[in-house]
């Protein structure tokens, strides 16, 4: 069973948003998100295997794979009886989303996908290949490290970039490198979202200054008609973290009109 928070709100509106979290970060990431969602809904903040507390990615029976960390949201889903849920992903969480948009889309109210990767540019697969070679004989904070200059460069990253190396930390060797091999099946994550998810509504918030992914990433979506962009300027990959005014704003507008009731936007205020 997957580690979690399950925040409960005396709001208007019952229904529950789920949040998925990045690579070696934890639920924690979210808490201005947390602030703002709980004042009217209910927040089930995740712990995605190998994170946190929940179990490490080494002791399931099966093989890790996206398919598991689907089945393993899902579970706990079900043992709180949330039938279906709005879902918040930010990076590696956007990219589970996809996946459950594949495979459970019937469990999505609406879907927001924070910093989201559809597929990897060349200069991306370079550096994912360079740290597979590497990753046998060096520390994995090094990589981890290494990843996060590369993929939040700038002096306004600088916050984000602190967070998830800070948190990374906590992480076991064995879990990263987990995730890490799961990251060259990123593009088969979103290969059939489009056709499997017709009637979610998708909300895709980028920075303009995510340079690896955001190209692709709105090339990818652009012919969906159920998805709405948001590219926020002087904002890099982890935009709720840099961002979480632009990212509360748009997100909870967007939650509450694929709400079944109707209730007042102030929770981001």
């Amino acid at each position: 069973m997957l580690d979690y928070h399950y925040y409960q709100s005396n709001g208007s509106c019952k229904e529950p948003i789920i949040l998925l979290h990045g690579l070696g970060g934890n639920y924690g990431i979210f808490n201005k998100q947390i602030a703002a969602y709980k004042k009217d809904f209910h927040v089930l903040a995740i712990n995605l295997p190998g994170h946190g507390k929940s179990p490490d990615t080494s002791s399931y029976q099966s093989p890790f794979s996206f398919n598991l960390v689907v089945n393993e949201i899902l579970t706990t889903m079900n043992k709180l009886n949330i039938e279906k849920a709005h879902i918040v992903g930010i990076s590696l969480g956007s990219v589970v989303l996809h996946h459950m948009l594949q495979r459970a889309p019937e469990r999505v109210k609406s879907a927001v996908l924070g910093g989201c990767i559809t597929r990897f540019t060349p200069f991306s697969l370079f550096l994912l290949h360079t740290g597979s070679m590497m990753k046998g004989f060096v520390p994995h904070m090094w990589l981890y490290k290494l990843f996060a200059h590369i993929m939040m460069p700038k002096s306004n990253h600088t916050g984000s970039r602190r967070i998830f190396i800070r948190e990374a930390a906590k992480m076991k060797r064995s879990n990263f490198l987990a995730w890490y091999k799961l990251a060259h099946d990123v593009r088969t994550t979103y290969k059939n979202v489009q056709k499997n998810s017709v009637d979610v509504a998708k909300l895709y918030i980028t920075g303009q200054e995510d340079h690896l992914f955001v190209k692709p990433l709105l090339k990818d979506t652009k012919n969906d008609e159920n998805a709405e962009h948001l590219v926020i300027e002087n904002c890099g990959h982890v935009c709720n973290v840099e961002k979480p005014r632009n990212f509360n704003n748009a997100s909870i507008e967007f939650i509450q009109k694929n709400c079944s009731s109707v209730i007042p936007i102030s929770a981001a205020k």
